[in-house]
């Protein structure tokens, strides 16, 4: 499955739309702007919440939680011994984790579980401008997931780097 992701240009509110390969709008990235921490929901074309992404406000290292119907599914944040400045360990709440690495503000990156490719996003093959791919290249990986990964990895490297 391949998704275009157009990333947002005005920051307000930081909300975008996700397609299909097709065209079709799949997802809606909707970021809560009047929030006092990053907040991000994920919905589907009928505007039902999929996913919730917020920041954690204590952590030592900037930190992002997933949730899925109001549990915790995954934890998002850099990797702390890594050489790579853009390499991001994911924990998910059943103890499998996966691995991002990459240019992330560039949009060049990999999410893998157990060095096995699950995702890669890219704007290699793509040729409209302020636009990225998101592949999910094993048919059992779940998108909205990948998807919420994604966000995440992008807006803590973005944060690092204060770009907002």
């Amino acid at each position: 499955m391949r998704f275009l992701v157009r990333d947002r240009i005005l920051g307000i509110g930081d909300d975008y739309w996700i397609e299909d390969e097709h065209g079709k709008k799949v997802f809606l990235v909707d970021g809560k702007a009047l929030r006092l921490r990053d907040t991000f929901e994920l919905k589907d074309s009928a505007g039902r919440v999929l996913i919730v992404i917020r920041k954690k406000w204590f952590a030592l290292r900037d930190t992002m939680t997933i949730e899925r119907e109001g549990e915790p599914l995954a934890t998002v944040r850099r990797k702390r011994l890594s050489l790579l400045r853009n390499h991001y360990r994911v924990s998910l709440t059943d103890g499998t984790e996966l691995d991002v690495s990459g240019k992330i503000l560039d949009r060049e990156f990999l999410i893998e579980y157990q060095g096995e490719a699950l995702a890669v996003v890219s704007r290699r093959w793509l040729h409209v401008r302020e636009t990225y791919g998101l592949d999910v290249v094993r048919d059992d990986a779940d998108p909205s997931l990948l998807i919420a990964v994604t966000v995440c990895v992008i807006n803590l490297a973005e944060r690092e780097r204060g770009i907002d």
